[in-house]
């Protein structure tokens, strides 16, 4: 959420940050409901002024023996008056919140212009895609000539976008997600985090996901959502605190299932786990000073790619232009893998610094060590490390052999057994 006292100071900032995202301008609707809520509260407080000093008339006049009725009846009328006029600030104030919360973060000055996908820019370009001497298959064409991955099966239980790995393939999925976690927590100094995958509806508003997104959402009946990301448990849980700066960063990951509606992607990615209801992901979190996070967000790429890097997949990292980026950032890069089933760079990480955006949704706050009083927001950092399901996905076609067996990359045969190689029925 943006700050008022901004959009108040340069209401100009807010609308040009809009219009880099392709949305309208908003700063007068702001603006508009923050006057009349402002207007609600000063008049409050001028009655409540007379009142209490008809409350003090009404006991000199009694006292001096006078008749008080009218002054009685003044401050009874402006009781009435005064819970009339906070009841209407209170809805023009929840108006104004409402408003705030569907604005998204302003996209910070080094993002590329641009309305969408076809406007980010390639920073780097890392590893050589593999020649191969027979044509590549797509990941879902191996895994089901392996007999170790079946839609056909998932359907039965639950319908499109699901799977269902078996043997082999079920371990190497595991395999990813431990290797990944060891990495992050031994070498990369995050904190394992095992969060619940049902929250709140604070939690999901406290990250952006409401009250716009919740379409994208999972709800069960008694209100919980399921979470389409660990960030949601992962960040909420400096929601509604004061860490002393000495304490920062906090870097937190998890392992974790997600689940995701995939409302808007009709048509898209129909077959394979590329665009799925469930997957697994490792995610890591960050927790910053203001003055740190810009650091962080190179630090936490560098993380990501190391995952890549350590599997020996070719891989690009992408800027995300401003009409392309998800609400809550203000800077964001991408980690695109190399598929050659499907000859192109698919995202397999995302890594997103959202400023102090989440932390005035969540009042997540911390106390400078250099000032003797107050505190600030803490800025909040995201970022796949990485998509399980994607990994796998790249390893199996990357990894393929032409007979269709596939590879087990080197730094994954410690989890697998030593295995080195997935055959049918293995």
């Amino acid at each position: 959420m943006l700050d008022i006292r901004m959009i108040r100071d340069n209401p100009g900032f807010l609308d040009a940050a809009l219009a880099r995202r392709g949305k309208p301008a908003m700063a007068e609707a702001v603006l508009t409901l923050d006057r009349e809520r402002r207007a609600l509260q000063t008049a409050w407080q001028e009655m409540q002024a007379r009142r209490n000093e008809a409350s003090r008339q009404v006991g000199a006049v009694k006292k001096a023996g006078g008749d008080a009725a009218a002054l009685i009846d003044e401050v009874a009328a402006l009781k009435q008056r005064m819970a009339e006029t906070e009841e209407a600030e209170k809805r023009k104030a929840a108006d104004l919140e409402s408003l705030l919360l569907g604005i998204p973060n302003a996209p910070a000055d080094d993002v590329p212009e641009g309305p969408d996908e076809d406007s980010n820019v390639e920073r780097s370009r890392i590893g050589t895609p593999r020649g191969f001497g027979f044509a590549p298959l797509e990941h879902d064409a191996i895994g089901e000539k392996l007999g170790l991955m079946s839609f056909d099966d998932a359907a039965k239980l639950s319908g499109a976008r699901f799977v269902v790995l078996r043997g082999g393939l079920a371990r190497l999925e595991r395999a990813l997600g431990q290797f990944m976690l060891d990495l992050h927590t031994a070498e990369h100094g995050y904190e394992e985090i095992s969060p619940p995958v049902l929250v709140r509806d604070a939690a999901v508003r406290g990250t952006g996901q409401l009250p716009k997104f919740s379409e994208d959402l999972f709800r069960t009946e008694n209100g919980f959502w399921l979470i389409p990301t660990a960030e949601v448990p992962l960040t909420n849980l400096v929601a509604e605190t004061i860490l002393e700066e000495k304490d920062l960063p906090k870097r937190f990951t998890a392992l974790t299932a997600c689940f995701r509606s995939e409302a808007g992607a009709a048509g898209k990615d129909t077959r394979g786990m590329i665009r799925q209801h469930q997957f697994y992901k490792v995610e890591m979190v960050s927790i910053t000073a203001p003055e740190a996070s810009d650091d962080e967000q190179r630090r936490m790429l560098g993380c990501a790619e190391t995952v890549l890097k350590r599997l020996e997949l070719p891989y690009r990292v992408v800027a995300l232009c401003a009409g392309d980026m998800g609400a809550t950032a203000c800077r964001t890069f991408d980690i695109e893998v190399w598929l050659p089933g499907q000859n192109r760079y698919r995202e397999i990480s995302s890594c997103s610094t959202c400023g102090d955006y989440q932390a005035r949704r969540m009042n997540a706050r911390y106390r400078p060590a250099a000032e003797a009083k107050g505190t600030r927001f803490v800025h909040t950092l995201n970022g796949s490390g990485v998509a399980v399901g994607r990994a796998l996905v790249a390893v199996l076609e990357n990894y393929q052999q032409a007979d269709g067996s596939v590879v087990v990359p080197d730094v994954l045969r410690p989890y697998m057994g030593g295995l080195p190689v997935l055959k049918r029925n293995a």
